[in-house]
């Protein structure tokens, strides 16, 4: 059957990335749709299209300009799934009041529209990001950038013009933030109290966070700096600048600090930085073994243990690993782990337990002393997959928005005999799936008795949309073993692959 590519431009039409990503993933859906895309017609975004047989020849759009490129098994299909797109596209949007909403036009627009405006959140296509931002913070405003793609030159130009202006720069690629309780972008709803988080991990702040928030303590604010934040060409910026305001704020009691090792030189500044606070420390380096750390710092190995350290016990209600292995009916040397994850911090984090645990593990998200998936030394060792990277999302949404990115390696992972045990994460709240988990259940209907066994944890809280309860639920019915975190999974899965 010859597919049929139906594209429509829209000339200087902006719409925020996560807003066209749910919309492809909705339109993507529909019957008779091989695939679907809303981007901005940036040369990045062209090329995505192109390569994935999306746009037609003739088709030749610009950096503002809005793409809707369909690829369909008719043209009947393709014409109605464009034109349920133009109506969502056009719907008006209403307030309380049911009258269309004032929507600003660009950043000045915003600022002189509202006054005591101070933070801008810029989710924009990374080509136009830099230069969004710098607006933002000449107007005043702290900066949260969802936005990637932004190069490493631009960030620390922007980080340093904030640092001038004392203003937070947070991000490029801060996917998580809250800010006096209020969640900006991937985030959840979670309890006030007295424990700041800075971070470096969108998905490892959020795990912290919500373990935090659901054994009964409060976060008062999380920032996010950006996964590159601590790299020896930004030297740590926003997180110092993000300490001396959590530093500064009565609200906050005590401070945690998630990053993957940072560079020497950074880590030495921070470290040092952190001596000079009256306030308690945890620092959790995923993948680091231990830090040189002041007398008000503690090291945590891993995102659970640094909850466990902020709230000054432990976290899981007794959950036992061995006790909840023993039901099931697995063998020692009954096969391979297989780790299948949306949260890359999730995903670094297995890797830290694992190996800990005795298992050779690779990953195309690899933390220190681990193998990438393509490297020779990766042959034989157990998979631990980042869905999220970019291989998995060029041009598609993140799997935290759209599950589906994770049902081919899942489908495969359910026939390979070699594999005992997959692990998964569920990572609910604002702007997440409305129903992962319903989701996930319905790919592993079916699956048969001997399958691999299926171990998860729900990363969010009870507050959220989704409701924690309700998710885990839905993967119990399911089959699927529960774990209070993803620590706990992780240990989980060790018990079932090497008990007698």
């Amino acid at each position: 059957m010859t597919a049929f590519v139906l594209n429509e431009i829209r000339k200087g039409f902006y719409l925020d990335s996560v807003a066209l990503m749910r919309l492809s993933r909705e339109i993507a859906g529909a019957p008779g749709i091989i695939e679907a895309a809303l981007m901005m017609g940036t040369p990045a975004n062209i090329a995505i299209m192109r390569n994935a047989g999306l746009l037609q020849d003739a088709t030749t759009p610009q950096g503002n300009d809005l793409v809707l490129a369909i690829r369909a098994e008719s043209e009947d299909a393709a014409r109605t799934v464009l034109a349920q797109a133009e109506k969502e596209l056009d719907k008006p949007k209403t307030q309380g009041g049911g009258t269309e909403a004032w929507r600003p036009r660009s950043i000045a627009a915003a600022v002189n529209g509202v006054p005591g405006l101070n933070l801008a959140l810029i989710s924009v296509p990374g080509d136009f990001a830099a230069a969004e931002a710098r607006k933002a913070l000449n107007r005043g405003l702290h900066v949260m950038m969802f936005s990637d793609n932004v190069s490493i030159e631009d960030e620390r130009s922007l980080k340093d013009r904030a640092r001038e202006l004392g203003l937070l720069m947070m991000g490029p690629d801060c996917g998580t933030a809250i800010i006096g309780g209020a969640p900006l972008a991937f985030a959840n709803r979670l309890k006030r109290g007295g424990i700041g988080i800075i971070g470096a991990s969108g998905t490892g702040t959020q795990e912290v966070s919500c373990l935090i928030s659901e054994a009964g303590e409060g976060i008062s604010h999380a920032l996010g700096v950006g996964g590159r934040d601590l790299k020896k060409e930004i030297g740590g910026i926003t997180t110092l600048m993000a300490i001396d305001a959590l530093d500064a704020d009565p609200s906050t009691e005590r401070v945690v600090l998630i990053s993957k090792p940072p560079h020497p030189d950074v880590a030495k500044a921070v470290i040092a930085r952190i001596a000079k606070s009256p306030k308690p420390y945890t620092v959790c380096f995923i993948g680091a073994a231990s830090a040189d750390l002041p007398p008000n710092a503690r090291f945590a190995p891993t995102l659970k243990g640094a909850a466990e350290i902020a709230i000054g016990r432990s976290i899981g209600d007794g959950f036992d690993a061995q006790a909840e292995a023993s039901r099931h009916n697995r063998r020692a040397g009954a096969g391979r782990i297989e780790g299948l994850y949306s949260g890359g911090t999730l995903c670094a984090e297995a890797q830290v337990i694992l190996t800990a645990g005795g298992r050779e593990v690779a990953s195309n998200a690899a933390i220190p002393g681990i193998p990438y998936l393509d490297s020779p030394d990766s042959k034989g060792r157990e998979r631990m997959i980042d869905l999220g990277a970019d291989e998995y999302t060029k041009g598609k949404p993140h799997p935290m928005i759209d599950p589906s990115v994770r049902d081919e390696a899942l489908r495969a992972a359910l026939q390979d005999p070699s594999i005992a045990v997959i692990l998964v994460d569920l990572v609910i709240g604002y702007g997440a799936h409305a129903d992962p988990a319903g989701y996930l259940a319905e790919v592993v209907a079916g699956r048969g008795k001997n399958a691999p066994l299926i171990v998860g944890s729900v990363c969010g809280t009870e507050q959220d949309p989704q409701v924690r309860s309700a998710q885990i639920k839905r993967l119990q019915d399911a089959g699927i073993l529960v774990a209070p975190s993803n620590e706990d999974a992780c240990t989980l899965a060790l018990a079932l692959v090497s008990r007698d």
